[in-house]
């Protein structure tokens, strides 16, 4: 499934299935054909994704001072990041806060 994310505040933002379910889960939602997200839950949504991609961050991190401990060095990250996955989904939700306009998909 390919997820459409649209607002009249802001241009589509399209994932993958798999990303569009991490980021529904991230957001506390269950992954959904049809969805919207209101003007009210946009900064919870927002703190939710900031959150996400701290915690990925400090996760990898750790992970590399454990390496470090133990002599190692962890292989490069593989792929895109959580951050930059996500990163126009925040200024999606941003814009359509701002403009009081809901995020739907699906639709």
């Amino acid at each position: 499934m390919i997820y459409k994310f649209k607002s009249k505040a802001a241009g589509d933002v399209i994932m993958l299935g798999p990303n569009g379910d991490a980021l529904l889960r991230i957001l506390g939602r269950e992954p959904a054909p049809k969805g919207i997200i209101e003007p009210p839950a946009m900064p919870g949504a927002i703190a939710a994704i900031e959150q996400a991609v701290q915690a990925a961050e400090a996760a990898r991190a750790e992970a590399e001072r454990d390496a470090a401990a133990q002599g190692d060095t962890l292989p490069p990250a593989e792929g895109v990041g959580l951050r930059q996955r996500v990163w126009p989904m925040v200024d999606m939700l941003r814009r359509a806060a701002a403009a009081e306009e809901p995020v739907v998909w699906g639709v």
